[in-house]
């Protein structure tokens, strides 16, 4: 089986579903955001077929989107995708007490 971003189509339609009604995201509109799933879905798929003989996983993130394929025993794998919960107003820990 070829794999594809299109492989992953009915994972895809769904995460892009849930990115309208519940996500709220400062840096993506919702056709950034498709077009970042398909470009993770392709790195994710890269990933996938490049792996080592003995790990199961392809996986590939943005700061907002992680992208997960998952070998099982059917030939297509499994397409995880979760949204990152990130805030643009967290500041980063830089080993100190502020004060």
């Amino acid at each position: 089986m070829e794999l594809t971003a299109a492989t992953f189509e009915p994972e895809l339609q769904e995460a892009l579903r849930s990115f309208d009604r519940f996500i709220v995201c400062i840096d993506k509109t919702p056709e950034e955001c498709q077009k970042s799933l398909v470009s993770l879905i392709e790195k994710a798929i890269k990933v996938y077929e490049g792996r080592e003989p003995h790990l199961r996983h392809g996986i590939a993130l943005d700061q907002q989107i992680t992208i997960m394929l998952s070998q099982t025993d059917q030939e297509r794998p499994l397409c995880g995708i979760y949204f990152n919960l990130s805030s643009p107003y967290r500041q980063a820990c830089r080993g100190g007490k502020k004060g």
